[in-house]
């Protein structure tokens, strides 16, 4: 499956030529933002920790092997990318223990910043944004159309697209998921049917974003969304009154789409004839997520994109700066500006 099935047509035309990311580790750098003050005693060990080339569940296998502690003990609030230089929180739990030598956990690809102690063990979703810092290589395109368009998108967002990553390689996530829901049936392993379940959710979610990125309503509130702020996870409906809320221009509030699950969707009107017509067309997904106890959640289509700055270090070489909310994708704010070309080849492009 390629990028447009995947996610939808882009928000403010084609690509403006393209670029290599991801060179080198250095090329993806993520920093979790992370708004909790730690108490500085209790039972669980934080740690902050760089790592590079090495994914998250594989940092915390190394973890926990270090402080001699079952793997179940050490928590994350979120994956972040193997191939990138991250930065990031994990916690241990140790009852009415010291703090244990964390140097056989260390090597080139992991490194632990500082620790503290804290009362409470770190959840999963507990970091409120993450910060990037890009650096696109071999660009090749218009530099003052891309300034122009980030201008664009620093001004009005981007559509809040899953990336192509939630879907695997060519899409075989959702392959995979239309197996199993074309046969009524979830797989046993608990981590397979996590990942597919969410792979099915998202992929709706995207269908009905690239609708009204196609009909020009993303941006906007209508009479029956359901609305949402950047950083909360409730919503509530829109009427005449909230389509001209002031919040809407300044990037703070944001109609929503579905996450598919159990019961019917709260949206009215225009926008619950869309989103019913474009699930219809995947109805196998769409009775799959249900009959498997999903909740109807919903999630923003419009995604404000924190500080943004860019400049080029070099004459084809563009690096952007800027803030996403948790459980959002840089890459798709890469995708409005250039087609990506795959590390080593340089007429070969693809988008992410």
């Amino acid at each position: 499956m390629n990028d447009l099935q995947l996610l939808g047509p882009r928000a403010y035309g084609e690509a403006l030529g393209s670029a290599v990311l991801k060179a080198t580790a250095e090329d993806f750098q993520v920093d979790e933002v992370l708004d909790i003050p730690l108490t500085g005693d209790g039972e669980h060990l934080w740690l902050w920790v760089e790592k590079r080339g090495l994914n998250t569940e594989e940092a915390a296998r190394r973890i926990a092997k270090a402080a001699g502690v079952p793997l179940r003990t050490v928590s994350y609030a979120g994956l972040k990318d193997r191939q990138a230089l991250t930065r990031q929180w994990f916690s241990v739990q140790l009852p009415g223990k010291a703090d244990p030598d964390m140097s056989g956990a260390e090597n080139d690809t992991l490194k632990i910043l500082k620790t503290a102690r804290h009362k409470r063990k770190l959840q999963r979703g507990a970091h409120s944004a993450n910060g990037f810092t890009l650096r696109l290589t071999q660009l090749a395109g218009d530099t003052a159309a891309i300034d122009a368009r980030l201008q664009l998108i620093a001004r009005h967002g981007i559509p809040n697209y899953f990336g192509t990553q939630r879907f695997g390689h060519n899409g075989g996530n959702v392959v995979d998921a239309r197996e199993w829901a074309a046969r009524k049936a979830l797989p046993e392993q608990r981590n397979v049917r996590s990942r597919l379940l969410s792979t099915a959710r998202s992929y709706l979610f995207n269908k009905v974003l690239a609708a009204r990125v196609a009909d020009g309503s993303w941006q906007r509130a209508q009479v029956g969304d359901l609305l949402a702020f950047t950083d909360s996870r409730s919503f509530f409906p829109a009427g005449e009154a909230e389509c001209s809320d002031p919040r809407l221009a300044i990037l703070d509030l944001h109609p929503t789409g579905p996450q598919w699950g159990e019961g019917d969707s709260p949206a009215k009107g225009l926008t619950y004839e869309l989103e019913q017509s474009v699930v219809a067309g995947e109805a196998d997904l769409r009775d799959w997520l249900v009959k498997a106890g999903m909740s109807q959640e919903r999630r923003i289509l419009r995604l404000p994109i924190g500080g943004l700055t860019w400049h080029y270090p070099g004459p084809d070489i563009l690096q952007l700066e800027f803030v996403l909310p948790a459980g959002c994708f840089a890459t798709v704010l890469v995708r409005e500006l250039v087609d990506l070309v795959p590390v080593g080849q340089t007429d070969s492009p693809c988008v992410f």
